[in-house]
């Protein structure tokens, strides 16, 4: 029973359920303060604003999962952003719409594939690698579009914003979908070989696990999230801006290192992270709710992470000690 107590199982053998506890505290502050917020209308504009951010945590979860790092991901972002915003533009049409949307979407995977192909198969470090092609992303995004502008019709923007299937909103159904792909990829041999992958490359590697092709999948697959989370930020937005997916990186990793994957790889899932994302877009909810002000804003929300993530490591500290 008292290895049930311990942090470092419970994150390991249940990597959502400290993600949980913090959803959950976020959610009961935020009652608080946003006593409307299960509102129907409120719930839905809740859920399309925390949505881009949750399917770039889901990406980067993978990346993580199999051992690497994706500083890459905001650029991306930003690059679907501006695609989308200067070739579709606000009198644009639902077809052609369509059209750039699918370009966005290989856009967002050859992104991936060049990290993927410089770090798996040129064995060049993680974090190095894609916080160069981050450089390079984003500056690509202000090649296209140097100053914020263009935009998409309103009345495709108008359909992220207002569709509510049943009356729930639309990113209730994207997340369930999430997490159903997860629970049958993470069952499969390739969701095995990840979890090997991650937690140690070269016993996976002796077992004939094809390790060069297991790490580029998951750029592969952090590009693409990257790409959906820009399709919807435009969606939200309405308008481009070259520089909108630069915040996001860091607040990704942060949701899917708080969501219970390890940085050190083999450990996590897709659950969690979606919560870690939730959760910090409430914090930035409860922050403004309770009329923090500006210049504390940052500091509140930097302190919050931190104590967050240490939280665990400061449990099982006090728990070795009492043993």
């Amino acid at each position: 029973m008292k290895k049930y107590l311990n942090w470092d199982f419970l994150m390991t053998r249940y990597p959502a359920f400290f993600p949980l506890i913090l959803l959950i505290t976020s959610v009961v502050i935020n009652l608080a303060l946003q006593p409307n917020m299960f509102d129907p209308e409120t719930l839905n504009g809740n859920m399309r604003v925390f949505l881009p951010l949750i399917l770039l945590a889901i990406g980067q979860a993978i990346v993580l999962i199999g051992g690497g790092i994706d500083i890459s991901v905001g650029g991306t972002v930003s690059i679907v952003n501006t695609i989308l915003a200067t070739r579709v533009g606000l009198e644009g049409t639902p077809e052609l719409m369509w059209k750039y949307v699918f370009i966005s979407l290989a856009v967002g995977l050859l992104a991936g594939a060049i990290n993927g192909f410089f770090i798996a198969y040129l064995r060049l470090q993680p974090i190095i690698t894609t916080y160069a092609t981050s450089f390079l992303y984003a500056g690509f995004a202000l090649f296209i579009l140097p100053n914020p502008g263009g935009g998409i019709p309103q009345e495709i923007a108008k359909i992220y914003r207002t569709t509510t299937p049943l009356g729930i909103p639309i990113g209730f159904y994207v997340i369930a979908v999430m997490l159903l792909i997860w629970v049958y990829v993470s069952s499969t041999r390739y969701g095995k070989f990840l979890f090997a992958v991650g937690g140690k490359a070269d016993a996976a590697y002796e077992t004939a696990v094809p390790v060069n092709l297991v790490k580029f999948s998951t750029y592969i697959i952090s590009g693409f999230m990257a790409a959906l989370a820009g399709i919807t930020i435009t969606l939200l937005a309405g308008s481009g801006n070259a520089e909108i997916g630069g915040p996001m990186t860091l607040n990704a990793i942060t949701a899917a290192v708080i969501g219970g994957c390890a940085m050190s790889g083999g450990i996590g899932g897709v659950a969690g992270p979606v919560m870690g994302a939730i959760t910090l877009s409430l914090i930035q909810n409860i922050i403004s709710f309770a009329n923090i002000n500006t210049w504390w804003e940052t500091l509140v929300k930097a302190s919050i992470i931190v104590a967050a993530l240490a939280a665990p490591g400061i449990i099982n500290l006090f728990q070795r000690r009492k043993a």
